[in-house]
C-alpha cells in the first residue's frame, strides 16, 4: 500500500466485511458512551426541572405548625398567629390553615364506604392562602370574605381531588361535608412545595365553626420572606408565635426539599457515570478479545499480504485503525443514542431537557481512546505474524 488512503480503505473493508462481528464489538463503546451520555443528560434535566420550580414558586416560603403544648393532643396556635408573624420585619406575607378533622366529604351519593377508609382533609382557610402561595386558581375562585359576612357554604378543592372527582372547568358542582351541601367555586393548582394541598378541601373559617363545630384555630402557616432572609425569619417566627413563651412551634423552608433532591441527582450522577465508564472498560476488554481471534481467523490474509511485501507496522497499523473506526462509530452511536435517551425520558417526565453538547466529543474520544488501546495487543499480535506461520494458523 503506497499511502494513508489505501491503508484506510483496507482497514474499513476489513470491518464492513464482517457486519456481524463489527457489530459485537460496537456494543462496548455504545453502551458505555450511551449510559455516561444518558446519565449526565438525565440528572441535568432533572435539575433543570427543579431550578424551574425553585425558581417559579420561590425559596422564600416557610411554614410553620404547632406542636408539643400547643392544644395538647391536637395542637392549635393562637387564632391572631398571623398577626403576630406579619408583625416580623422580615417577613412579607402570611396565611392561615386549621384542620377540620372528623369531616366525611363525599362528591356524589354511595361513595360513603370508599371515603370513609381514604378520607379527604378539609382545612378551613383565610382570603389569602393563593397570593401567599403564589398559586393560581386552575379555574373558578377563592374563598371570598364575602362568603363568611354572607354565611354561604363555599367550598375550593385541590387540583388533584378535582380530577379524583372529575369535576370539568366551569361546571356547577357540589359536595357533600358531613351532610351539608356545600357549591365547588374554584379549584386551586398544584403546588410542588406543598403537595397534601392538591387534595384537600378548603371552607371558610365560619363553616368550620357552625357546620363543624370547629373553632378554626390555625394548625398550620404559610409565610413569605423577604429574599435572603428565609433563614433568619425562620428562627423568628416560633417566638413571634409564642412570645417566648413554653408552647412549641417548629419551622421549615419547603424548598429546602427541592435542592436536597439535586444534590441527591448529583451523586446519582457520579454513580451512572461509574457504571458508564466500566461498561466501556468492559467493553474494551471485548474488543481485544475479539480482535485477538480475528487476527487468528485471517491469519491467511495477513500472510499473502506479507507475502507480497507488506511490513509488520503496515500491518499493525492495519489493525489499529480498525480498533480507531470502531471507537469513533461506537462513540458516535453511543452518543445518538444517549441523547434520544434523555429526550425520550425528559418527554414523559415532562422535565425541561437540558444536554451539554460541549462534552460529547470528551465522550467520543474516551470511546476511541479506549477501543485504541484495547486494539494494541492485537495490531502487535497481527504485526507478529510470519508468513509460513500462517499457513499453520490457517
Amino acid at each position: 500500500m503506497r499511502n494513508w488512503r489505501e491503508l484506510l480503505t483496507v482497514a474499513w473493508t476489513g470491518l464492513t466485511a464482517r457486519k456481524i462481528r463489527t457489530l459485537l464489538i460496537l456494543l462496548g463503546p455504545v453502551v458505555g458512551v450511551a449510559a455516561m451520555v444518558g446519565a449526565v443528560g438525565l440528572t441535568e434535566s432533572a435539575k433543570g426541572d427543579l431550578k424551574e420550580k425553585l425558581a417559579t414558586l420561590g425559596t422564600n416560603l416557610i411554614t410553620a405548625e404547632a406542636g408539643g403544648t400547643f392544644g395538647q393532643q391536637n395542637p392549635t396556635m393562637p387564632k391572631d398567629a398571623v398577626a403576630r408573624v406579619n408583625a416580623v420585619p422580615s417577613v412579607l406575607s402570611a396565611s392561615a390553615v386549621a384542620e377540620v378533622d372528623g369531616v366525611l366529604t363525599l362528591p356524589n351519593a354511595g361513595s360513603e364506604t370508599y371515603y370513609e377508609a381514604f378520607p379527604v382533609p378539609v382545612l378551613a382557610a383565610d382570603s389569602e392562602l393563593p397570593q401567599v402561595l403564589e398559586v393560581p386558581l386552575e379555574s373558578g375562585r377563592w374563598l371570598a370574605d364575602a362568603d363568611v359576612k354572607n354565611h354561604t357554604r363555599s367550598a375550593v378543592i385541590g387540583a388533584g381531588l378535582a380530577k379524583e372527582y372529575g369535576v370539568v372547568p366551569g361546571e356547577i358542582r357540589t359536595i357533600r361535608l358531613n351532610g351539608i351541601d356545600y357549591g365547588v367555586v374554584g379549584v386551586l393548582g398544584r403546588f410542588d412545595l406543598d403537595p397534601s394541598l392538591s387534595n384537600a378541601v378548603f371552607v371558610t373559617q365560619w363553616a368550620a365553626k357552625h357546620d363543624f363545630d370547629k373553632e378554626g384555630k390555625p394548625t398550620k402557616l404559610y409565610v413569605r420572606s423577604v429574599d435572603g432572609e428565609t433563614e433568619k425569619t425562620a428562627e423568628a417566627i416560633p417566638t413571634a408565635i409564642n412570645l417566648g413563651g413554653p408552647d412549641l412551634v417548629s419551622t421549615k423552608i419547603p424548598s429546602d426539599a427541592l435542592a436536597a433532591s439535586a444534590r441527591a441527582d448529583k451523586t446519582l450522577q457520579q454513580t451512572a457515570l461509574f457504571a458508564g465508564i466500566l461498561a466501556l472498560a468492559v467493553g474494551g476488554i471485548g474488543i481485544a478479545n475479539v480482535m485477538s481471534i480475528s487476527v487468528i481467523q485471517r491469519s491467511t490474509e495477513i500472510g499473502i499480504r506479507r507475502a507480497l511485501g507488506h511490513t509488520r507496522s503496515t500491518i499493525g497499523i492495519q489493525f489499529l485503525l480498525e480498533a480507531l473506526f470502531i471507537g469513533i462509530l461506537g462513540g458516535v452511536a453511543g452518543v445518538m443514542i444517549g441523547v434520544a435517551v434523555v429526550h425520550l425520558v425528559s418527554a414523559l417526565a415532562g422535565w425541561i431537557v437540558v444536554i451539554d453538547y460541549g462534552r460529547m466529543p470528551l465522550w467520543i474520544g474516551l470511546a476511541v481512546a479506549v477501543s485504541v488501546v484495547a486494539g494494541l495487543y492485537p495490531s502487535l499480535k497481527a504485526a507478529r505474524l510470519e508468513p509460513l506461520e500462517t499457513l499453520r494458523l490457517g
